[in-house]
């Protein structure tokens, strides 16, 4: 297998770039979200130490990244 640098660096930018854009779509995701759900998520999560709330945001981070991970690889 003949794999020459510029090749290699071209991955690594591309994994990149990919990786930027999937965490942002992410974080986006997470503050609309947080919008849309009553209450104040991180004052749920932080402060009140709510299980139940940290669960399923957790789930639904999960499910989020699996979906923004399909729509990135194509």
């Amino acid at each position: 297998m003949n794999l020459d640098l510029g090749h290699i660096l071209g991955l690594a930018i591309t994994s990149v770039v990919y990786a930027v854009v999937g965490l942002v779509t992410f974080l986006v995701c997470f503050l609309v979200l947080d919008k849309l759900t009553p209450g104040e998520l991180w004052k749920e999560l932080v402060e009140k130490r709510n299980t139940a709330v940290a669960i399923f945001f957790g789930f639904l981070a999960l499910g989020m990244s699996l979906i923004i991970a399909a729509c990135l690889h194509g």
